[in-house]
């Protein structure tokens, strides 16, 4: 009785401790999110006076974000930054299912080395190319170029996205593949009619990460991005704490805040596929 009464006690204890592990890393991760967006709301440019809850909470920062005074074009730095993202994801999801599939379905010369090469190129920081990456720019004339942006990023996005999907394509029977061949269907089709469907979790996964990317990214857009009106959210709102006739840090939290909302409609959207593909891919390979 006593041994039994023990264990309870050892259950107990353990799920204390796990509750309170959560607890306190929920207090990590929210606290200053809500610290963030008091510190939107409160008055002045300075974080020195910022509260949690704001005691004359103003919106005056947001307004200011977008009335395009001085250099601060914030809704232009929006819209840029929500282009390179979408057109990421989208040039993403192509490139990086059609490697995959053929990585998964295809057996050719040179197939495992370019899997190791995959694997060695996720190991290099994206940074450590930053000076080949300015002169190839100045070269062909693409500094301020949105397009050539957006090619390195879905570059980037390719060796972990790929492994991630060619296991998942992996765990699709291959039976399907000879079904559908003996009925008279191309790879093509294959591929677009039956591989694809069925691996729309993994494409979610992949989806929100070529969308996120470039929204937090701030070294490869600042080396390649020099005006204001072609700048992204990173760039323009670090300028508007380094800029020592005007630093606002207020408004820059106001701006991180509204960095947010595109992130969670994307994430609403592709959440039921997105959370069972993170599933998926740590059980399938």
């Amino acid at each position: 009785m006593s041994k039994t009464k023990s264990i309870k006690n050892q259950n107990r204890t353990k799920l204390v401790l796990s509750y309170g592990l959560l607890l306190l890393m929920v207090v990590i991760i929210v606290y200053p999110l809500l610290w963030t967006i008091g510190a939107s709301f409160n008055p002045g440019n300075s974080l020195v006076s910022t509260s949690l809850i704001p005691k004359n909470p103003t919106v005056g920062h947001y307004t200011k974000l977008f009335a395009n005074e001085g250099s601060l074009f914030y809704g232009q730095w929006y819209l840029n930054s929500l282009k390179i993202s979408v057109f990421t994801m989208i040039l993403s999801l192509i490139f990086v299912s059609m490697t995959a599939y053929s990585f998964s379905r295809f057996r050719f010369k040179g197939r495992k080395n370019g899997l190791i090469l995959f694997l060695l190129l996720q190991m290099i920081p994206q940074f450590s190319a930053l000076i080949a990456i300015f002169v190839l720019a100045q070269m062909l004339g693409l500094i301020n170029s949105h397009m050539l942006l957006i090619l390195i990023y879905v570059g980037g996005q390719i060796p972990m996205n790929t492994y991630l999907l060619k296991g998942y394509f992996d765990s699709i029977p291959m039976d399907l593949d000879e079904s559908a061949k003996i009925d008279g269907a191309s790879n093509t089709r294959i591929f677009l009619q039956i591989i694809l469907p069925l691996s729309r979790p993994m494409l979610a996964v992949v989806a929100m990460n070529g969308f996120t990317g470039p929204l937090g990214d701030f070294a490869l857009s600042s080396v390649l991005l020099r005006s204001p009106e072609y700048y992204t959210l990173p760039i323009g709102l670090y300028k508007l704490v380094t800029d020592k006739m005007g630093a606002s840090y207020t408004t820059f939290a106001a701006g991180a805040i509204l960095i947010s909302i595109p992130i969670a409609l994307v994430f609403i959207a592709l959440q039921k596929h997105f959370v069972s593909g993170l599933t998926a891919g740590g059980t399938k390979g």
